[in-house]
């Protein structure tokens, strides 16, 4: 492997709220930063992970006062229980403090400061929303209405959850106030605005390179297209939040100081340990800076975000990474209806590596949108770790062990093979490097199937046997257990504890990226013990019953079967319609064919099905209508890789099937006469995923 200049990276994710403690959603996010920081670091960069949550806003306000306690206290109990969630799932963060610290109230004034000499901010009476019962002017999210737009009921009144746009309060249709759930009225309040449009010219350029995904860089001409508005960053008090020098009962929003939370637990950090801030954040700053965030936080972090640092005299960040949202069983999450599982739960009933593993292998580096099918999660985790990763040590140790004394051999069975597994880092680094982490894995457990592989042909077990081919013997297991440390190594970044303890069982130090190059020969290694156990159902069934209240659409009963697609209420699985009785097609009606709801749909993922001759387990990408899991009986046709990339057509509404290795959640048509002769419709190029089929 070639040895990579050290870079200097800063790496965030978005803050979390202080108003309670992680859920499966956050998750998502911490978890793909922190693989990312952990496969940089494995390189030999200079990583820092740093952020804090985000503490500021009516919400821990109202909060707060529903408790009867200080929002200080409540920021306080949140950021405790914040922290015990993100260690549980080793997040590997250097920094994490709050927004309210009186080093984000210094920089938050420094930058308010330089805005306003520079001409940038400019003061305007508007509008604005008011709850006579509570005696308090509303915040964008506490007045839900109809969006102007697209006409989506419900909406929080500063953007549309379903067509993306964004607005003010006002322009919602039939607005509620959340907190009193009285209809507002309309007050008069001078507010203070950062004029966005100053930098247009710097956004332009700073969006058009290779510093945004395509689908964020699509949305952001979309938003330079309709013109960009200045910004309001005050709010009336009563408010928690920094007040504003100079001015009276106002408050900095939240949106502003929080982002400069990046900035502020940097200092902290900086100034506890002797690091160099400005290295960092100045505009000459060879540094790299990083935000992974949610897609829904896209604008206030590709145009307000880089803008107000650019006019306070600071670097732009070097690249904004968005991620989808997660649904549990087709889903959607959302704190605000109820429909979540706790961080904490999941810690209760489940491993946090296995969920680390199971978002890995399905983030890609776009923004769809992420579903956490537990039947799914179930059969990938036993079958990928337990029965292919860890088989591997498990298979080679004991023979190390009662015919070598536990040690290795002196050199490789099959030095061939160990560099094709070296070789293979080079792909998998790009991929990590990339953010495509379902790519990399993939990469991971075509090698695992390949070290699975060679350990079957030469049946160490028989080898065995013979007394006088004892050396044989502890050759071959020397290459397996090779060739599991390159894979652990691979792995590393997803799943740190089982790295661990394969480093532990080797007698190893912390294995690097370069480490992969150097075969581990001639040494003594320890007695193995279990590196991975298989989940068990039961364990799933005991998590969604501890979240049953949460997980309950309203109106409709959920079980732990539960399969269907976010956008329908969950639903019993049903066996498949049969295709024939006594070889005679079944007729139904036109009306009946006309039920069929046919989409375009690519192949994200394809794997064998461990039990199965003849199913691929497929990963779909249906658009809008999010991704499924489908099994397919196509295998004697198909190798996994010839699909993974195809456009295919489903039946997309077709009810998930409960089978022995998960549950299935449509269906992939194919035509031919069976064996190898079967071919998967395979639509025009210019077709896109989620385009219904005619």
């Amino acid at each position: 492997m070639t040895a990579q200049p050290q870079r200097t990276l800063l790496v965030t994710s978005a803050l979390p709220y202080a108003n309670g403690a992680p859920h499966l959603g956050h998750m998502v996010e911490y978890i793909q930063t922190d693989i990312w920081v952990r496969f940089q670091r494995l390189r030999g960069h200079d990583v820092l992970f740093i952020w804090a949550n985000d503490a500021h806003g009516t919400p821990i306000m109202l909060k707060a006062r529903q408790e009867g306690i200080a929002p200080e206290a409540l920021i306080a109990r949140i950021g405790v229980e914040q922290k015990r969630d993100f260690d549980a799932f080793d997040i590997s963060y250097d920094n994490f403090h709050t927004t309210h610290s009186d080093e984000n109230r210094e920089i938050t004034y420094e930058i308010y400061r330089r805005l306003a000499a520079a001409g940038h901010i400019r003061r305007e009476t508007i509008v604005q929303a008011y709850d006579e019962q509570a005696k308090m002017f509303l915040p964008d999210r506490y007045v839900r209405g109809t969006c102007p737009r697209c006409g989506a009921l419900d909406q929080y009144g500063d953007s549309c959850e379903v067509c993306g746009a964004t607005y003010t309060p006002a322009d919602l249709v039939n607005p509620i106030s959340v907190v009193s759930g009285t209809a507002p009225v309309q007050r008069e309040s001078e507010h203070l605005f950062f004029k966005l449009g100053d930098f247009e010219a710097m956004l332009r350029e700073w969006t058009g390179g290779d510093r945004l995904q395509p689908a964020v860089a699509a949305k952001l001409g979309e938003w330079f297209t309709a013109g960009l508005r200045d910004w309001d960053i005050s709010r009336d008090a009563p408010y928690f939040g920094f007040e504003i020098p100079g001015e009276k009962d106002k408050f900095f929003y939240v949106w502003l100081d929080a982002p400069i939370g990046y900035l502020s637990s940097l200092l902290q950090y900086c100034r506890r340990t002797g690091r160099d801030f400005d290295h960092y954040w100045r505009p000459d700053s060879g540094a790299e800076v990083y935000h992974f965030i949610g897609k829904d936080i896209v604008y206030f972090h590709t145009l307000f975000w880089p803008a107000v640092l650019a006019g306070a005299g600071y670097r732009a960040p070097t690249a904004v990474y968005a991620h989808g949202f997660l649904t549990v069983n087709g889903q959607k999450m959302s704190k605000s209806r109820g429909t979540l599982i706790g961080a904490k739960a999941w810690l209760e009933h489940l491993p946090a590596e296995y969920l680390r593993y199971y978002f890995a292998s399905r983030l890609a580096d776009g923004i769809d949108d992420l579903d956490l099918n537990l039947d799914d999660f179930i059969a990938k985790v036993n079958s990928d770790i337990v029965g292919k990763l860890v088989n591997i040590a498990s298979r080679c140790a004991g023979f190390i062990a009662r015919g070598s004394g536990g040690r290795l051999a002196g050199q490789l069975a099959d030095p061939a093979l160990q560099e094709e597994f070296v070789a293979a880092g080079a792909r998998i680094a790009a991929l990590y490097e990339g953010r495509d982490l379902a790519g990399a894995v993939r990469e991971v457990m075509a090698l695992t199937d390949r070290a699975n592989l060679y350990i079957d042909q030469q049946k160490p077990w028989l080898v065995a046997k013979d007394p006088a081919r004892a050396a044989e013997v502890q050759a071959v297991c020397t290459q397996g257990l090779n060739l599991f440390r390159i894979l652990a190594l691979y792995l590393k970044p997803v799943m740190p504890r089982l790295a661990a303890g394969a480093e532990q069982f080797l007698a190893l130090e912390p294995l690097r990226w370069a480490d992969a190059a150097t075969p581990l020969l001639g040494t003594t290694i320890e007695a193995y013990a279990p590196l991975a156990t298989r989940v068990d159902p039961a364990a799933v069934r005991s998590l969604l019953d501890a979240s049953a209240e949460t997980l309950k659409p309203a109106g409709a009963p959920m079980t732990a079967a539960s399969t269907a697609p976010a956008t329908k209420p969950a639903a019993e699985p049903q066996p498949p319609p049969a295709a024939a009785v006594d070889g005679a097609p079944v007729t139904i009606s036109i009306d009946e064919f006309g039920k069929v709801d046919l989409r375009i749909a690519r192949i994200d993922s394809a794997e064998r099905v461990d039990g199965a001759d003849k199913l691929l387990r497929l990963g779909v990408d249906l658009g809008d209508l999010g991704r499924r899991i489908i099994f397919a009986g196509i295998r004697s046709a198909y190798e996994p890789e010839q699909l993974v990339g195809r456009l295919t057509v489903v039946v997309a509404n077709l009810a998930p099937r409960k089978m022995r290795f998960g549950t299935s959640e449509g269906m992939v048509l194919a035509a031919g006469p069976g064996g190898k002769d079967i071919f998967v419709l395979a639509p025009d190029a210019g077709a896109t995923p989620g385009m219904k089929v005619k």
